[in-house]
């Protein structure tokens, strides 16, 4: 049987109670509420993203079709323009008088077509307009919570973070001095187990698998000499015995 000093085995109580804390802390940091908010609005952004590309997309398209409908307008409206000039000139002859009139004539039938043309994408542009701005501004809003979110998130971290720190220089003094020994095998059974490789023996408790032994074990355990390092039957983690332990030490 492993041996170790009896005080260096209480102390191991100690580091592991730190130990524990850490495992405590680096959970918190895990499972902060803000990332799973993050999370949420991530999703929400990613759902409004389609629908922002295709409005804007949409925009777009009837914003050159609103040109379009604009040049072709003003097109005839030059050539109308010219027609009239010349018309109003008195300089041309009564058989090209007449073709221009009659030119005119349709000239103007087809802006009033183009222009009910331009109308009609106008107030289409307009509605669509309307729509993006109401996608861009819900996107702005989310766009805004994930902002306050993450700082939120960042100022969890840096809280837990700093409690790490100082909690990983005391386990460093809590951990100098022992027994080098009983310290690699705290260390290999904390790995193997969870994250607590030493606990107390509460009467016939062992607090790290919360299991009674048997009476056998428990008097086999406390006739042990004192420095010697005992292991509970059901886990394996090392037991600490300490005087009047009443509540788990870890």
């Amino acid at each position: 049987m492993a041996t170790a000093p009896a005080e260096d085995q209480r102390r191991l109580l100690d580091v592991q109670a730190l130990d524990t804390r850490a495992q405590q802390l680096a959970h918190q940091r895990k499972n902060l509420p803000a990332l799973a908010r993050l999370t949420e609005l991530d999703g929400q952004i990613a759902d409004l993203r389609a629908s922002l590309v295709e409005s804007r997309t949409r925009v777009a398209d009837l914003k050159r079709e609103l040109t379009k409908a604009e040049t072709d307008v003003e097109q005839v409206r030059n050539r109308a323009a010219r027609d009239q000039q010349r018309l109003d000139s008195g300089s041309v002859s009564a058989k090209d008088a007449v073709a221009l009139t009659d030119e005119l004539i349709s000239l103007a039938a087809r802006q009033s077509a183009l222009e009910e043309i331009e109308l009609d994408v106008m107030e289409r542009l307009e509605a669509h307009e309307d729509a993006l701005a109401k996608v861009e501004a819900a996107n702005d809003a989310l766009v805004a919570d994930k902002a306050e979110v993450e700082a939120e998130r960042d100022a969890g971290w840096a809280d837990l973070d700093a409690q790490a720190a100082a909690l990983a220089t005391e386990r460093a003094r809590a951990v100098e001095g022992l027994d080098a020994a009983l310290v690699a095998l705290y260390e290999k059974l904390r790995a193997q187990l969870g994250g607590t490789g030493a606990a107390v023996l509460n009467g016939n408790r062992c607090e790290g698998c919360r299991i009674d032994l048997p009476p056998g074990d428990v008097a086999a355990i406390k006739s042990a000499a004192p420095d010697a390092v005992v292991r509970c039957e059901e886990c394996g983690r090392i037991l600490v015995r300490v005087a009047g332990a009443t509540s788990p030490v870890a």
